[in-house]
């Protein structure tokens, strides 16, 4: 009896904790909801406020297909947001592993000065990125849209964070074996940390994504444009359809809503500095 009162004790008192939490998710959520709402309804509809379902889908995708090549432009998001999230992983993953376990007073000096570029406002350093890529012939290309993000501070500093958690044994024992350092990389430190991976993944692919100003000013071609530039000529002209821009925004949030919801448990096991 003693039991089950405590029991009945302790959920009455969680019961305002269970009622703010509920309403702290509604609110979290509606914005989502009204996004897809929204995109069922007249743009008139949607300015009105109304937050149900209209029938006005086909409508407004068919609209949608009219006014942009959306086909075009989420292919071109793919293509740079996979090239991109796969070789800053690789270089980011190095850079850190390299940083940590071989690290000294001219590393850490380095790692410093490294940091100290996280300072500097990506603004600053936009038209001497521009004035690279175009003498490099990148104007357009998947190789300007992703050269200055493959290697970020931001990512190097969560590799050689986490990878202090990385057992020094397993790289001791491995070259008793004879397993040369690039060999440990792949096969003992790749495996082992494959959280961090998997965060580092969700935060670059989810940025270069949602990038905007720099495919602005390196995309100068309507056929390389990618779906936040979509999203922004939508929402340029004198009269918006709200209708199709909400169904476009929809289109543009699937894809890091999916990445995000597939590797969620591995994403916070990384950002907690979990190795397994």
């Amino acid at each position: 009896m003693t039991e089950t009162k405590n029991r009945s004790m302790i959920q009455r008192r969680l019961i305002p904790s269970y009622i703010f939490l509920t309403i702290v998710s509604i609110i979290s959520v509606f914005p989502l909801y009204w996004m897809i709402t929204a995109a069922t309804n007249k743009s008139v509809d949607v300015a009105r406020g109304k937050i149900i379902f209209g029938g006005y889908l086909m409508e407004n995708w068919k609209r949608l297909m009219q006014l942009q090549d959306l086909g075009g432009a989420m292919k071109n998001s793919f293509i740079y947001a996979l090239v991109q999230t796969v070789l800053a992983l690789f270089i980011c993953s190095l850079a850190g592993f390299g940083f940590e376990l071989y690290h000294d007073k001219k590393k850490d000096l380095l790692f410093s000065i490294l940091l100290l570029a996280m300072m500097v406002p990506a603004v600053a350093t936009m038209i001497p990125l521009f004035k690279i890529m175009v003498k490099l012939g990148f104007l357009n290309s998947v190789w300007g849209f992703m050269l200055p993000g493959i290697s970020t501070p931001f990512l190097i500093m969560m590799f050689r964070q986490n990878s202090r958690n990385f057992p020094i044994d397993i790289m001791e024992a491995a070259r008793i074996d004879g397993l040369s350092e690039v060999q440990i990389f792949f096969r003992m430190y790749l495996p082992v940390m494959k959280a961090t991976y998997a965060a580092a993944a969700v935060i670059t692919f989810m940025n270069a994504w949602n990038a905007y100003l720099w495919p602005r000013v390196i995309m100068t071609d309507q056929k390389a444009q990618t779906m936040p530039m979509l999203i922004a000529n939508l929402a340029a002209g004198y009269t918006i359809d709200y209708g199709v821009l909400m169904l476009g925004v929809l289109f543009c949030s699937i894809p890091t809503m999916v990445i995000f919801f597939i590797l969620q448990k591995q994403f916070t096991e990384g950002i907690t500095g979990a190795v397994k």
